[in-house]
């Protein structure tokens, strides 16, 4: 009966800790992610750059994303995602009218979303909580 209990035990711990960590990366971006800061701008561009980046949002919903960014409306459609390898995404952002915009992203843990623009930049972005 013991070995019972502690195989019962076991289970009732393990698999939580397994299944936690088989979220595929769609599972993972689910949620609104707010922007915070961005990362290798020039020093002068800095303080513009980071009050356009803190307007950004994006927020993942089943399969639609809306993307908002400053002085822009925000955009709704599908997406899909690809692992470019163990940290990379690269999202494919489904437009209505037809064609697709891909990102680039990285998962950083649980909390954080990092979005490679191009020229060594990336926009920091952080998982909003509810």
């Amino acid at each position: 009966m013991r070995s019972r209990v502690k195989t019962a035990l076991a289970l009732a711990i393990t698999i939580p800790a397994v299944t936690g960590c088989a979220k595929s990366p769609k599972d993972r971006l689910q949620g609104r992610w707010l922007g915070d800061s961005i990362e290798n701008v020039p020093a002068n561009q800095a303080q513009k750059a980071t009050g356009w980046v803190k307007g950004t949002a994006i927020e993942f919903a089943g399969g639609k994303v809306t993307v908002t960014i400053p002085a822009e409306s925000p955009r709704t459609g599908n997406y899909k995602v690809a692992q470019k390898d163990s940290e990379t995404l690269v999202v494919s952002f489904l437009r209505e009218e037809g064609g697709r915009d891909e990102a680039e992203m990285q998962l950083v843990g649980e909390g954080t979303l990092k979005w490679h623009i191009g020229g060594g930049r990336d926009v920091v972005l952080v998982k909003a909580k509810n």
